[in-house]
């Protein structure tokens, strides 16, 4: 369905009681009774898996699978599945400059990007009171699979070619899935770019940033938004660099203090985020989760363009008394 998602994007940021809008997909195979393996491998699945969680939650938005894997296992990544956990890549495929020239840029619609555009594009004709976004992985950290994560901050100083090579073709395989997504009906995208979290200031400004920002240029207009996540610990070094990108909003992980964060947002920016998916969500009861919700939105309530968030994707098994006890938390702290 399309939207006006400059206006929705500006209603949510002057609105006096703000809507979260979490990373929440993948719990919904607890309310399926379907594995993640099954999940993943169903175009069907995973609408419903969205329509299921719009139906039991006020989100601000629908967020699709934060599933960084998917664009890896197109340019040839193995993965490992697991029935309970989010799938991940194994080892590398491109270990020289030679490979990575010679490695070819896939079609969107190769392994499962076809089946994740299809979900969307069911999504959004079964979920019309809210904006559905898409996710797709950001350019370093999918370079950085094809090398292995651990190997690409070496060569970033020993093979700096060698990563930019990787960059440009996971830059325009990126751009494309985008399309494809909009092309579906996504109302924006949601795009994970932790591994430049890791980066220094300067690494992450010449090798995600620009890249990034190629992206947002391609892609974005007044009804396809790009929300920029980041869930590592630098991004408050990072982040002059990472508001050049362009991105219409920005989504920061639980390794920062959202607190420290917001004094560098814009005032007409949005920034989201940040309770602890693994510790809270996951791991949390319903008594430390509002804790939680509530000390962050405390924290930044003087910052009216700040939106509650989780920290990150919420992971599969995380209890739905916990997600509950979330959204409650939110609705219980506006009402004060």
């Amino acid at each position: 369905m399309k939207r006006d998602m400059k206006a929705w994007l500006e209603a949510l940021r002057d609105a006096p009681v703000k809507k979260a809008m979490p990373v929440l997909s993948f719990p919904a195979v607890q309310l399926m009774g379907i594995t993640v393996r099954e999940l993943i491998s169903s175009a069907e699945a995973q609408a419903e898996a969205m329509e299921l969680v719009a139906k039991r939650t006020d989100a601000a938005a629908s967020v699709s699978l934060m599933d960084l894997s998917v664009e890896a296992e197109c340019f040839g990544s193995e993965i490992r599945f697991s029935d309970e956990e989010v799938p991940t890549v194994v080892g590398s495929i491109v270990t020289t400059e030679e490979e990575a020239r010679a490695l070819e840029v896939p079609a969107v619609g190769a392994g499962r990007t076809g089946l994740c555009v299809e979900a969307i594009r069911k999504a959004t004709e079964r979920i019309t009171d809210r904006p559905v976004f898409a996710g797709v992985i950001g350019p370093f950290s999918l370079a950085a699979r094809l090398m292995d994560v651990t190997e690409a901050m070496v060569l970033c100083y020993d093979e700096p070619d060698m990563v930019h090579i990787l960059l440009e073709k996971s830059t325009r395989f990126i751009t494309e899935y985008c399309r494809a997504f909009k092309e579906a009906g996504a109302n924006g995208v949601v795009i994970a770019e932790p591994v430049a979290g890791l980066l220094s200031p300067a690494l992450e400004e010449e090798f995600s940033a620009p890249y990034i920002k190629q992206i947002v240029d391609a892609v974005q207009d007044d009804s396809f938004l790009v929300i920029y996540h980041n869930c590592g610990g630098a991004v408050i070094r990072q982040i002059d660099s990472i508001l050049s990108t362009g991105a219409a909003a920005y989504h920061f992980g639980n390794a920062i203090d959202m607190a420290e964060m917001m004094p560098h947002i814009p005032a007409d920016t949005v920034a989201m985020g940040n309770v602890d998916p693994a510790g809270e969500f996951r791991g949390g009861t319903p008594e430390s989760i509002r804790a939680a919700t509530h000390k962050v939105m405390e924290s930044c309530r003087e910052y009216p363009n700040f939106v509650i968030s989780s920290g990150c994707d919420i992971p599969p098994l995380s209890r739905w008394e916990n997600i509950d006890a979330f959204f409650a938390a939110v609705a219980e702290f506006y009402a004060r």
